[in-house]
């Protein structure tokens, strides 16, 4: 496929191009979507396959016997990450969101607390504090424009309330690649204070070159204490598809997980089953590879673009396809810089509150998509931002 083409998603009811003008007031006619973190390309036709297949049998039923699908997140794991994965370890969710959520269900209770490294994906306070359990916020320090972790501050943060943290890595929305060495800090961490910790790991195939991803589950010394979150949906274009992998090593946690699990009566969608047995092959593997050199091409061109305007920064992008841009230089008051981004230049993005603490100079733009409408946005915020120039 090209990564180039332009596809028309307005009106296929699609969240990011649909809903951009009731929630941003972006025109839908003229708007360009660079919110939700969904890419403008088509999966890899190994994926179209594998659904037309079941289109053209014309049965719609249950899944049974998902031997293949394990067998493809084993060898996806150890072929593209070097980690071995037994299949009783893996659970299937209705994507991460839900696999946190049962995880906040499983090992926390009401009024426990459960911590962040903030700035951090805004889904997880949501279901955080939908559960009933107190947020703690450890705000990252920006060190030589990345973010980086402040253990000793965040001990001196602890209570012991604190049951649960929840880990970005890679990171959204910093991009950051966190090194063996930090997460080596945050094994420590969590043992210090006796906390379990969910590691999301939903961007680790869409690495930039130069940066390698280092599974938490190699660190040594966390796998008791330790719950891996993976899946295709970020990877290969499939959202919608709602599965994820919540894979648990250690057994004793792993028996409370199914346990919750079963109680609560879920199985797995069978569409995204198959959609992720065919992604995790030699020909998905391809198709990420092409992809991620592209979206390096979108990184290098979005951040020469925004770093040229006076008062904008783009954080160094090393994994992920979403730029998390610091308006602060501007001297604008966040409600002037957010209005030229989406009235003036029409372009709808994430607000940086959202994320937690850290996150008020910021606006996060997806860059997956192709390369012409990246350039266009460029165009746009340096016609909004001219009189900085």
């Amino acid at each position: 496929m090209s990564f180039d083409e332009i596809i028309d998603r307005r009106g296929s009811h699609c969240a990011k191009w649909d809903k951009m003008e009731a929630i941003y007031g972006v025109p839908a006619d003229k708007g360009i979507a660079m919110w939700v973190a969904d890419m403008d390309f088509r999966p890899p036709q190994c994926i179209q396959n594998a659904v037309q297949e079941i289109v053209d049998h014309g049965f719609y039923g249950y899944f049974g016997d998902d031997s293949k699908y394990l067998a493809a997140i084993q060898w996806w794991m150890e072929t593209r990450h070097g980690w071995k994965v037994e299949p009783e370890w893996i659970f299937s969710t209705h994507g991460l969101v839900n696999g946190t959520a049962l995880c906040v269900d499983t090992y926390t209770n009401e009024g426990d607390s459960v911590v962040l490294f903030t700035p951090v994906y805004h889904a997880f306070a949501r279901v955080i504090k939908a559960a009933n359990r107190k947020l703690v916020e450890c705000e990252m320090p920006i060190v030589d424009g990345r973010y980086e972790m402040d253990f000793d501050a965040w001990d001196a943060q602890m209570t012991g309330a604190e049951k649960m943290l929840v880990l970005c890595s890679p990171h959204n929305p910093g991009g950051r690649v966190w090194s063996p060495a930090e997460l080596q800090g945050v094994a420590d961490f969590a043992k210090r204070h006796d906390l379990i910790l969910v590691s999301d790991e939903i961007h680790h195939d869409l690495v930039m070159p130069g940066h390698t991803h280092t599974p938490m589950t190699k660190i040594e010394g966390i796998t008791d204490r330790l719950i891996m979150m993976t899946s295709t949906t970020k990877t290969f274009s499939t959202a919608g598809s709602h599965v994820g992998n919540v894979i648990i090593e250690d057994p004793d946690l792993r028996a409370r997980f199914g346990a919750r699990m079963m109680a609560l009566g879920l199985s797995p969608n069978s569409f995204g089953l198959f959609m992720a047995t065919a992604a995790y092959s030699p020909e998905g593997a391809a198709w990420v590879d092409e992809l991620v050199a592209y979206l390096d091409g979108n990184r290098k061109l979005f951040d020469e673009r925004v770093n040229a305007v006076p008062g904008l920064t783009s954080m160094p992008l090393e994994a992920t396809y979403l730029s998390w841009v610091d308006f602060a230089g501007t001297g604008m008051a966040r409600d002037e810089f957010t209005r030229r981004v989406e009235k003036d230049a029409c372009i709808a993005v994430n607000h940086g509150p959202t994320f937690g603490k850290g996150g008020d100079s910021f606006l996060r733009f997806n860059i997956a998509t192709p390369r012409a409408r990246v350039e266009e946005a460029c165009d746009r915020l340096a016609e909004a931002f001219k009189d900085l120039q």
